[in-house]
């Protein structure tokens, strides 16, 4: 098949390659054959390899859903009765798990901070001094809002010296830049199969610690589909999701997975700085700004201002890169007009250089001033 190639500047789901899309043509099969129970078997074996977790205490849960079902998970399964959740909020992904919380009306701090810059550990530490009662510490590895990176290692160390657990959500960095959740004091991270993975949207993951998942069993339960105790344990005895997986999903992500292993780790680490580093240089090249230091961004993202020319739209040349196999995504600052560059995908610098003489082309066809 001739499959034509966008290419994907958004920050998810990730420009895929052909044989990702392809693995998806496969006969038809009941997800509870044996046969697909040990393909999921397998998944969350090497999904644990992503996160170099080690197979004695962590394991891997799979569901159906975009990466915020994962935040949901987390929040409503693992916080014990009478205890608080503490958020490091400093973006719009951090402020999605208060609104989980919210939700399902669960005692929560929302220790929010500048979205333009990493939190305060004193001030978390200060925090969790004064609310003993604090049993989970949430914070958003890569805040993709703004491509900030959070110190969630600090965050981590922070919450066990308290007695908390510590929650992050990797969904934008996990597969992309280097996470270790024992490194990282991490005991509960989460991810999607488009993001890092470059696979294919419905399959999201949690990977976490195989003591706390069991102690929750005896937690309130606030939800039935996405409790991970009962999601767990019917993989345990089963091998297979409670309810009908993403199945054309999951082969994709079986092949993604390959292709994740083949390149190396540290190449396609490297592949996503490369893409970072083009995506500055064509900004710069262009006298754009950007909103956010480089001493903390993610590599991942890069937050551009609108240009200061009454002739800008985003609309008119986000359709005019669309026209051209390229796609751009609006910003995710309430107080700064920005869009968002990411470096997410099955793409390299060359892509990018192609990307910015087509962008440059949009800003030329409709008056925008640049260098």
């Amino acid at each position: 098949m001739n499959i034509k190639r966008n290419i994907l500047l958004n920050p998810g789901p990730s420009t895929t390659t052909d044989t990702v899309k392809m693995a998806q043509v496969v006969p038809d099969i009941c997800p509870r054959e044996k046969e697909f129970a040990g393909l999921m078997k397998g998944l969350r074996n090497d999904l644990l390899k992503v996160a170099h977790a080690p197979a004695d205490q962590y394991t891997a849960v799979l569901f159906c859903g975009s990466g915020t079902i994962n935040i949901d998970i987390c929040i409503n399964s693992l916080l014990p009765e009478n205890k608080k959740v503490l958020v490091v909020n400093n973006g719009a992904y951090n402020s999605r798990a208060v609104e989980v919380c919210q939700m399902y009306h669960l005692p929560y701090i929302d220790l929010k901070s500048s979205v333009f810059e990493q939190p305060d550990l004193a001030d978390v530490e200060r925090t969790l001094q004064e609310n003993p009662d604090v049993a989970m510490v949430y914070c958003c590895h890569h805040e993709t809002g703004t491509g900030v990176l959070n110190p969630i290692r600090e965050i981590g160390a922070l919450a066990h010296k308290y007695g908390a657990i510590f929650v992050s959500d990797t969904t934008s960095s996990l597969g992309m830049i280097p996470v270790d959740v024992v490194k990282d004091n991490i005991d509960f991270c989460m991810a999607s199969a488009q993001k890092g993975l470059m696979a294919m949207s419905g399959l999201s993951y949690i990977i976490g610690r195989e003591d706390i998942i069991r102690a929750s069993k005896n937690y309130p339960t606030r939800s039935y589909y996405t409790n991970l105790y009962l999601q767990y344990e019917y993989f345990e005895k089963t091998g297979e999701m409670h309810f009908t997986p993403p199945v054309q999903t999951i082969y994709a992500t079986i092949q993604a997975l390959k292709e994740y292993f083949a390149e190396g780790e540290d190449a396609k680490f490297a592949r996503h700085r490369r893409v970072y580093e083009a995506i500055h240089h064509g900004v710069d090249k262009l006298g754009l700004e950007t909103v956010i230091d480089r001493k903390i961004e993610s590599g991942l993202v890069v937050s551009v201002k609108y240009p200061d020319d009454p002739n800008w739209s985003f609309e008119k040349v986000h359709d005019y890169c669309y026209e051209h196999g390229f796609t751009i995504y609006p910003g995710k600052i309430s107080t700064s007009n920005t869009f968002r560059l990411c470096a997410l995908g099955a793409i390299d610098e060359p892509d990018i250089i192609a990307f910015f003489e087509v962008f440059e082309q949009a800003l030329d066809q409709f008056s925008i001033k640049h260098l």
